[in-house]
């Protein structure tokens, strides 16, 4: 049975780009082309996409389903925090619309080589781009154990963090832990409990941890959408959509001090920083999936979706 993968928030991002037939839009994460197939079935002869995704899979998946549209599309295996020089090596120095869909897609979930499933037995691997060197296995065999229980706190969100680090130490110290099912085990047996009763799976967070940390997700985001929003024409939209509240906090803060017309001190009376507005929000509050959406997907459960207009 071929896999599916299904595109969150379709209808809702593409509504929000208001897209025009001869614009020119960016999907940075191209992954099974969902967005994308809906955006270039969207255009003229006259507009074009280019589809960037760090994983060589996804770029293959996309050229296959985008294969009708060739003559508009461009794909780039890439990172999407080199957003601006991808566009202006192929020759387009500003696009009429962006759209970052930041969860890793049904493909790279299900495939057991790829290890970013607890679900799943699997090397521990975790990267996007398997060309880089970094993996999970690496930082779970060879980063300190106060390392790990920074990322697990700080990636995580992890209240158990420093106690999975010292389980996880005390382990490969007996011998190296190569599999998603031993890093599970390590990680149950070293939450009490009564905590496990209730909540996510036991190891939710700590895998989730450790993927930003493998793909510096956090950073990358943040150098990604400054590239962006230098090179959205006036009146282009960008949408995030985000699946964690770490990569949400960051698309709100963003949009946010784009958006400020005034930074002095609130006891100066008259302005003197001269500070303009970059962006309009469009969305005050995200838009999350509706009630249909996730009977047909549940993985879309967590995800919201931002969107600010170039001005």
């Amino acid at each position: 049975m071929k896999q599916i993968h299904l595109p969150v928030l379709l209808e809702e991002t593409i509504e929000y780009l208001q897209i025009k037939e001869d614009g020119i839009y960016v999907d940075c994460t191209v992954g099974g082309a969902g967005h994308s197939l809906k955006i270039v079935q969207s255009l003229g002869p006259k507009g074009h996409l280019i589809g960037i995704d760090q994983d060589e899979n996804a770029i293959k998946r996309a050229k296959e389903r985008l294969a009708p549209y060739s003559d508009r599309v461009t794909l780039v295996k890439d990172n999407f925090k080199n957003l601006k020089k991808v566009l202006y090596y192929r020759g387009f120095e500003e696009v009429d619309g962006i759209l970052f869909d930041l969860g890793f897609s049904s493909f790279q979930v299900d495939d057991e080589e790829r290890g970013f499933s607890y679900q799943k037995d699997a090397v521990l691997d975790m990267r996007m781009d398997r060309s880089q060197k970094l993996t999970a296995r690496h930082i779970v065999n060879r980063w300190s154990e106060e390392e790990l229980a920074r990322i697990i706190k700080e990636y995580g969100e992890e209240r158990w963090a420093s106690r999975i680090a010292q389980f996880i130490v005390k382990e490969r110290k007996r011998q190296p832990i190569t599999t998603t099912e031993e890093l599970v085990k390590i990680i149950k047996a070293a939450i009490p409990a009564s905590a496990r009763r209730s909540g996510p799976h036991p190891a939710k967070r700590t895998f989730q941890a450790l993927r930003i940390a493998v793909n510096n997700e956090l950073d990358v985001l943040k150098k990604a959408l400054e590239g962006a929003i230098e090179v959205l024409k006036p009146g282009g939209r960008i949408c995030v959509i985000s699946f964690h509240s770490l990569e949400d906090r960051i698309v709100k803060h963003f949009f946010r001090d784009m958006a400020r017309d005034c930074i002095c001190p609130k006891d100066i009376p008259v302005c003197i920083c001269n500070v303009k507005p970059v962006l309009k929000i469009i969305t005050r509050k995200p838009i999350t999936p509706k009630k249909e959406e996730l009977k047909t997907n549940p993985r879309a459960r967590s995800a919201n979706l931002r969107v600010a207009e170039k001005l």
